[in-house]
Parts: structure tokens; sequence; C-alpha cells
């Protein structure tokens, strides 16, 4: 279970979606309290830790972590709008594993989550996804697509792996801004549309007549579920 301990609700469960998105357990808390009462039911793999929190802030928490031994060895990522070097150096010698400064990409989150499960953990391995013809390989970054190596850009595989690992959920445009782009993303919405189409022309046997993203018109997209 990966908690995500952030005061802000709206945040709180953007992370929540984009880990959950990309194959996680996740559980948002809004802070300490939370947090160690959540411990208690089910044990953390990792721990997304927002350092400006009301009342007790992450700090002293990522401290209470680190002298319990039950948590001791938890890995725990701080998260915060403060960028300084000074502040990064506090949390990573209060014992912080890793730093995202706000505002932060979804898929960076869920990238330096892999990053620090990894070196945590190194037997811990992220299988490849197969699914009618097309391979995705978290470890490598390695696509296939009918018998075929693909080159993709990240954001065109942080795309395919969000639908492929919630297959014939429909996605909005911004839902998918929102995961794989930043979730303050202010830009055009329509930089979804070029991405799918890119995305389409290059898995696709055929992108005018698609096999795997589909578009629901008015909605948004979705990848077939179909077996």
């Amino acid at each position: 279970m990966i908690y995500c301990v952030e005061d802000d609700a709206n945040v709180r469960d953007i992370e929540v979606y984009a880990l959950r998105s990309t194959g996680f357990e996740a559980e948002g808390v809004e802070g300490g309290a939370e947090l160690f009462a959540a411990l208690k039911k089910t044990p953390a793999e990792l721990i997304i830790l927002d350092v400006m929190l009301p009342g007790e802030d992450g700090l002293e928490i990522l401290k209470k972590l680190r002298l319990n031994a039950a948590t001791r060895s938890v890995p725990v990522i701080m998260a915060t709008a403060r960028g300084e070097e000074y502040d990064k150096i506090n949390g990573l010698d209060s014992g912080a594993d890793d730093y995202l400064v706000k505002p932060f990409g979804m898929m960076e989150m869920v990238s330096r989550v892999r990053a620090v499960l990894r070196r945590s953990n190194p037997e811990r391995t992220e299988r490849a996804m197969e699914f009618h013809g097309i391979t995705i390989d978290p470890a490598s970054h390695r696509v296939t697509a009918n018998g075929r190596e693909v080159t993709l850009t990240l954001k065109e595989f942080d795309l395919l792996q969000v639908f492929v690992n919630n297959r014939g959920k429909v996605f909005s445009r911004e839902s998918l801004l929102e995961t794989v782009w930043k979730y303050d993303y202010t830009g055009d919405a329509r930089t979804v549309d070029v991405h799918i189409r890119r995305l389409r022309e290059k898995i696709e046997r055929n992108p005018a007549q698609p096999e795997f993203i589909f578009t629901k018109w008015g909605v948004g997209y979705y990848f077939t579920d179909k077996d």
C-alpha cells in the first residue's frame, strides 16, 4: 500500500488516482493522525508525505516514522511547494528517500515511486504487461505491437500504460491531463488528441479503424476491454 499524506483533498485525490491508474494500491490521508491509524491496519510499501501540513508538519511525521521500528525502513518521498536547496537537504537529512517539488507531474511522481521502490527492494520487479499483441515493459520502457518494437515518447508511453491498466474505462481529456501531465496543467486540452493520434499511428494496424484506443464522442477515450 502507498499512502499519500496531503491536506489538499483535490491534490490528494489526483495522486491516489494516478497511482491506482498505473497499477499501485494507494490510499489518501489528510495528516499524521490518519496516517498512523491507517498503518495499524495496513502496512505501507511507500509513503508520499507533504511537508506543509497544518498542525503536525511532514518533517515531524517523518521523524516519528523513523523512530518507530515498524515504519523505520518504509521509503518516504517528501512533497512540498518549497524548492529551496535548504528545504530539500533538511528533508533528506531527516530520513526522506526522495523529494518532489510542487507543482509536479503525476507521471513524474509515479516514476519516482518506482525508482525509490527499486532502490529499497532490488528484487522487486515490475512485470511486463501483455494484451492482444501489445507488450509493455515498464522496467525497460519498451513496447512491442503486432510483433514489432515501437518507439514511444515518455508521454505516449505513460498514456498507453494508463489505458492498459484501466481497460474499458473512459477518460476525459481533463482527467488524462491531470494524470499524465501536471495536475494544474493550463495548456490546450487538445494536446491529448495529438498524443492519442500519434499513439494510434504507432500501435494500431490501421489508425483509421483502431483495435485498441477508441473514442467515445463527447466524452473521451478508452482502451478496449474485449478479450
